[in-house]
């Protein structure tokens, strides 16, 4: 294989002392130097968040208080970290959810192993984990930054619920008592 010579121009005498180059680093440090500032006084001020950010999964409930998980464990299985535990339990007898096979006994989430993904959110069938707007997560100890299924419930609160499936359909009540 035959190497070929690339031929180049000799530098000129202002490249040789490298006076451009240094006059564009100052042009550049003047244009910062008389910018407004752009500093905000953390946590008084917080930034504006963007739409579609992608912040601390998190459970939520349905309008009625009741835990949409259903220890499916898709959240779990698609977690590339492996950030996500669910131990699945038992429904408890009389709380209106027995036609649900089973809800999460425990169920943590390793924030120091979350990469923000959002895949957790997208597989969810029941759409009982959100991603939310919070980003200053902090702690004194690695165990501090675990969230347990109380802390996901308390950070998620109650979401509106768009398909309403935990509710006995009035309509599929009708049909059946009039065939």
């Amino acid at each position: 294989m035959a190497v070929i010579p690339v031929k180049r121009a000799p530098l000129t005498l202002a490249e040789r002392t490298y006076l451009p180059q240094i006059a564009a680093g100052l042009r550049t440090t003047l244009r910062h130097m008389f910018q407004p500032k752009l500093t905000l006084e953390y946590p008084e001020q917080r930034p504006a968040i963007p739409t579609g950010y992608r912040g601390v999964p998190t459970l939520v409930m349905d309008p009625h208080g009741r835990e949409k998980c259903v220890s499916c464990q898709l959240c779990e299985f698609v977690c590339p970290p492996k950030a996500i535990r669910i131990i699945p339990g038992t429904v408890p007898e009389g709380s209106g959810r027995e036609h649900v096979e089973k809800a999460p006994q425990e169920f943590d989430i390793d924030m120091l192993r979350c990469i923000y993904c959002g895949l957790c959110q997208e597989v969810c069938p029941e759409e009982a984990i959100f991603l939310q707007n919070q980003f200053s997560m902090s702690g004194y100890s690695r165990a501090e930054m675990v969230n347990n299924k109380a802390r996901l419930y308390e950070l998620g609160g109650t979401l509106p619920d768009q398909h309403f499936k935990w509710d006995k359909k009035k309509d599929a009540a009708e049909h059946g008592s009039a065939h």
